[in-house]
């Protein structure tokens, strides 16, 4: 009796995961992040992914000045956050805005 008491204890005080997680935790959709608590231990949370970068529609470069975040996290952000003020901004990347912006006053 006192042989198997110890082999729980060691599979309880292993590395983590330490147990089998639930199914859907061992798919990749979600991120794992390890998290210290404040019990000391070192435990593992999963995570949604955060989204793809913002492209310009034109010439499909990533935007810079437009975030990363998912949806709940962009609601409470302000406009002025969201994507960088100018004409397009959010849209269309800063070169691709000057090329417009230039035909257009040319036409």
């Amino acid at each position: 009796m006192p042989e198997i008491f110890h082999i729980k204890t060691f599979i309880n005080k292993m590395p983590f995961p330490g147990i089998m997680p639930q199914p859907y935790k061992r798919s990749r959709t979600l991120r794992r992040a390890k998290r210290k608590v404040p019990g000391g231990r070192t435990v593992m949370h999963y995570l949604k992914r955060k989204p793809k970068a913002a492209h310009c529609s034109n010439c499909n470069a990533v935007l810079k000045g437009a975030p990363r975040e998912r949806p709940f996290k962009m609601r409470s952000m302000p406009k002025t956050k969201k994507r960088p003020e100018r004409p397009y901004g959010g849209n269309l990347c800063s070169r691709c805005m000057r090329r417009l912006l230039i035909e257009k006053s040319r036409a």
